[in-house]
């Protein structure tokens, strides 16, 4: 177990060390994956960014010898890329991130093979759990010395391979892109590979939902690597939580100092939709450097397309997007019980829709 993952039940290159696999010569990588499956191997031109490919939330939790389970981790989606001497991080919508994470970026720049691109989640943890909101002392920063001191420590577990050594490996099955992935990188911290369990997916995802984790992630086996929101990859989640649009806040009360409450909703296509108020989860960081922002952001009118209650509203513009985590949905579309998580940087506003399970 290390740092609080279950280890791999995968046995696949277990002949070799992994800093010895790191240390082969790139058709050597290639020929790690099976005859049959170098066959999808498409020529490319130099590693770069891809759109990442997205997971479906289900609440139909099952165990199939044809897929895998990997623990869902609380922390940022980041597509690491070397291509030359140089290492680049970005976020899902193509932000860079080399500020935020410059130890990762150092690990990914001491690799032997110049041309990759890799997908994975940078975390940090409180104990053993992974805590998305100690991980926003890193996310706000594009100083890598101020990230350095931060003392937040973080870790890159990567679970994906788009493209080595001038190939697109997105048509490869996913187990044979897990064999190359052990191969490629030489994983010693902040690198760490994803381990995951092919079997008895019921049973772990009841040992997440035990350790308070957030849940797991089903993968379909023989999945390729696709830039959309896909079947293919199923979140178990134990917990209730996803991204929504910021667009008001309520004066504080009391001892409460910037805000009282954030107002947040989601879009219904063009329309953004009333999801409740949120006044827990806040430190006084947070509290400082959102209302800030908030102030920044002030309109005269409601965005919401809905009535929204209540007196001492400010409303801003439906740009900033939250992480927030709640019981569950009231019958008229209301979170019960919803608390601050973060702010998210790796989503688009409008892109922010409410998730339903499929």
């Amino acid at each position: 177990m290390v740092g609080g993952l279950v280890r791999s039940e995968d046995t696949s290159l277990a002949s070799t060390t992994t800093r010895e696999r790191a240390h082969l010569p790139v058709m050597s990588i290639l020929d790690t994956i099976p005859a049959s499956d170098r066959t999808k191997l498409r020529r490319a031109g130099k590693a770069g960014w891809s759109r990442p490919m997205l997971a479906t939330l289900t609440d139909h939790y099952f165990s199939r010898p044809d897929w895998i389970y990997e623990r869902k981790l609380d922390g940022e989606r980041v597509i690491g890329v070397r291509a030359g001497r140089s290492a680049k991080l970005y976020s899902r919508s193509q932000q860079t991130l080399d500020g935020a994470y410059p130890e990762v970026v150092d690990a990914l720049g001491l690799q032997q093979e110049e041309d990759f691109t890799v997908d994975g989640e940078v975390v940090a943890f409180d104990g053993t759990t992974t805590s998305f909101s100690r991980l926003q002392r890193r996310m706000q920063t594009k100083d890598p010395e101020q990230a350095r001191r931060s003392g937040v420590a973080v870790y890159y577990y990567v679970f994906d391979v788009m493209h080595v050594a001038g190939y697109d490996v997105t048509g490869v099955p996913l187990r044979s892109r897990k064999r190359l992935l052990r191969a490629l990188l030489a994983f010693a911290d902040p690198l760490r590979f994803t381990s995951h369990r092919n079997t008895e997916g019921e049973r772990y995802y009841e040992e997440a939902c035990r350790k308070r984790w957030e849940g797991l992630v089903a993968k379909r086996a023989d999945s390729t690597y696709v830039p959309v929101r896909s079947p293919d990859w199923l979140k178990f989640k134990c917990v209730n939580s996803q991204e929504f649009v910021v667009a008001g806040y309520t004066d504080p009360a009391g001892s409460r100092k910037e805000f009282g409450a954030i107002l947040i909703g989601y879009y219904d296509g063009d329309d953004l939709r009333y999801a409740g108020k949120v006044g827990t989860g806040f430190d006084d960081r947070t509290l400082l450097d959102l209302g800030r922002r908030l102030r920044r952001l002030e309109r005269p009118d409601s965005p919401f397309v809905d009535r929204v209650p209540g007196r001492n509203v400010h409303w801003v513009k439906p740009q900033l997007v939250c992480e927030a985590g709640f019981t569950e949905w009231t019958g008229d579309g209301r979170l019960r019980h919803p608390r601050f998580m973060g702010l998210r940087r790796d989503k688009r506003a409008r892109e922010v829709v409410r998730e339903r399970p499929s």
